[in-house]
């Protein structure tokens, strides 16, 4: 079954991202650690991935890294609480589909999600 995976070290906007998502019928699995995330990609790989910038363990955009040096296709959003200077530029340019601020709008996440999905195979609505 795809999903969408939510992957930030805070519990509280985890829990708001995937409320947010759930009530528009999309399937997804969170993740407070990009170890965690890593390790589940051995069972599947989501269709999506909604990724902190900045988490203490790796960032949003090492993690990016790190996909990309694996040969994984996952289409990634990369969200911020502080804009480091170039790092829209340095996510982008890396592939990311999206590059937003918190606290993050509904509407502007929800077309970053149909941006990303277009960019993969599977549906992850139920």
């Amino acid at each position: 079954m795809e999903y969408i995976a939510i992957l930030d070290d805070d519990a509280s906007l985890r829990t708001a991202l995937a409320r947010l998502l759930e009530a528009c019928s999309y399937r997804l699995k969170t993740y407070g650690t990009a170890a965690e995330f890593i390790d589940s990609l051995a069972l599947e790989a989501p269709a999506c991935l909604i990724t902190d910038l900045q988490m203490d363990e790796m960032t949003g955009s090492e993690l990016q890294h790190y996909l990309a040096g694996t040969g994984a296709r996952i289409p990634i959003i990369i969200l911020t609480g502080s804009d480091e200077p170039g790092a829209r530029e340095r996510c982008l340019e890396g592939g990311a589909v999206a590059y937003l601020h918190k606290p993050v709008k509904a509407n502007s996440l929800l077309s970053a999600i149909a941006a990303a999905l277009e960019r993969s195979d599977s549906p992850v609505a139920s």
